[in-house]
């Protein structure tokens, strides 16, 4: 991310995002897919912590068609916020809360058959606003009908709803991050064909969609009239297949910094114990740096003594276990390391970088983790 003077007064920590990388992103994906294909920009789970409003409004923008999100409580307060792009909850939505998206112009996902009961004893001025996306459970064993129930549903839905109250239908491929292990994927492609031409062999005419970031880049027949783009638009590879075998046709730019301060700094004499359970013994002159940040601000426990930061454009180790709210970097070959140096924990600094799939390679996890678990209460800077 290039270097810009910001306000950071007052602030432990926070994250900035790089509105260029994310504009680069967009525009990567969007030629990807024909003009007519439409694109959701996926905003959930406080946008891969990116921060959900100020991503919205980003990408509303930038041109996205569609947002989409977990719950209705993250579009309700996309809509309080302004947002006026159509918005998709992806997530279960309680009974109680049904009606509110009717109320609000936000589109619903249902699955279960129960689902469809509730929403078809709405009060009728809700019904007739309602819009619904079903979602068919192809292969990925987690919400949706299966497609041979389809042709049962389809005349439940010719008796109980409107053709505009089923404006999508979708699903959600399990395997579509390796680009040698295509089968699956086709398979479920299939699945969802057969169940898409029950729905138009009843009169619905819905937006299908299928594609995520991967099955966008590697499937482009699936396609259809929309396709779902998350981690691809922060920057991020889905899986390290796909990037292996993509990254020379197509450049991301990582959008998300995560930075922290320099709060203490000591020299310790030879042979001190560090941090809880005292886990590592340190050198004598060893200088240490305290930053004020820990697991409750989103900073992996499993990084203890693996972690890293920079400062100064220097790499510096973290140093015993993750606290709940406190690090410990080993500074003793960063001589001028002092109190209130800024510390790059992901990003860039110099020619120097720390990435999120780095971080999730030494804690064991994945890219997504890392960033969707930075707290949604640290200051999210868009630059």
């Amino acid at each position: 991310m290039k270097k810009k003077s910001i306000d950071t007064k007052g602030l432990r920590t926070w994250i900035e995002i790089d509105t260029k990388a994310l504009k680069h992103n967009f525009s990567i994906f969007r030629n990807k897919i024909e003009p007519k294909v439409q694109l959701m920009a996926i905003a959930k789970s406080n946008a891969y912590g990116h921060g959900l409003v100020p991503y919205a409004k980003t990408m509303e923008r930038f041109g996205a068609d569609w947002l989409g999100v977990d719950s209705i409580k993250e579009a309700l307060r996309l809509r309080k916020d302004g947002i006026k792009c159509p918005i998709l909850v992806l997530g279960y939505t309680l009974p109680e809360n049904i009606s509110l998206g009717a109320r609000y112009a936000i589109d619903l996902t249902v699955s279960t058959k129960e689902g469809l009961s509730y929403c078809a004893k709405l009060p009728s001025s809700d019904k007739q606003k309602l819009r619904i996306h079903l979602k068919i459970d192809t292969g990925m064993g987690r919400q949706g009908f299966f497609a041979e129930d389809m042709a049962a549903v389809a005349r439940f839905l010719k008796k109980n709803f409107s053709k505009n109250t089923i404006a999508g239908v979708y699903t959600h491929f399990a395997t579509a991050k390796n680009p040698s292990f295509p089968k699956e994927t086709l398979e479920q492609i299939g699945r969802f064909k057969k169940a898409v031409a029950i729905l138009h062999n009843a009169g619905f005419t819905p937006i299908r969609h299928a594609c995520a970031t991967s099955g966008t880049i590697l499937f482009p027949s699936a396609h259809f009239d929309m396709v779902r783009i998350g981690i691809g638009l922060f920057g991020l590879w889905p899986a390290k297949e796909v990037q292996a075998a993509y990254e020379k046709r197509i450049s991301l730019k990582p959008a998300l910094s995560w930075k922290t301060i320099i709060s203490e700094v000591k020299t310790f004499p030879n042979g001190s114990g560090i941090g809880y359970d005292l886990t590592e013994r340190l050198p004598a002159g060893s200088r240490i740096a305290v930053c004020p940040i820990g697991y409750w601000h989103g900073y992996p426990r499993a990084l203890s003594s693996i972690g890293r930061g920079l400062i100064r454009g220097k790499i510096a180790k973290i140093t015993g276990r993750v606290s709940m709210d406190m690090i410990a970097i080993d500074v003793t070959k960063i001589a001028n390391a002092r109190v209130g140096d800024e510390v790059v924990l992901i990003g860039c600094d110099k020619n120097a970088c720390i990435t999120a799939d780095e971080l999730a390679f030494l804690a064991d996890t994945t890219n997504y983790e890392i960033v969707t678990r930075i707290n949604p209460l640290i200051k999210r800077i868009y630059l």
